[in-house]
């Protein structure tokens, strides 16, 4: 059985069509995924809006995809040539079993 791997990617909201829209172009196509509206606590409030600083969190989107193991490399040098920001943070982690329910 192939290795499978949970793909995070955490990102600005301001950035949430630029990477969507490069996931759903990508070839092969991707198996999906799935985004979370989610709120970043950290001491780097340099992009952060008025808003954001005085609530002290940011706005950010979260991407989760599960892949082979062997598919990961070439998705983020993907990322990297489509979506042209620092802002995108990125991890993996092992997937134990994955399925679904029929």
């Amino acid at each position: 059985m192939t290795a499978l791997l949970r793909l995070n990617l955490v990102f600005s909201a301001a950035l949430e069509d630029v990477v969507t829209t490069a996931l759903i172009e990508h070839k092969p196509a991707l198996p999906g995924f799935t985004l979370l509206r989610a709120e970043g606590h950290s001491g780097d409030f340099a992009h952060a809006s008025p808003e954001e600083r005085v609530r002290g969190r940011v706005e950010r989107r979260i991407v989760w995809m599960i892949l082979p193991r062997d598919g990961i490399d070439a998705l983020i040098a993907y990322l990297r040539s489509h979506v042209r920001s620092n802002e995108v943070v990125w991890w993996t982690e092992s997937v134990e079993t994955f399925g679904r329910l029929r």
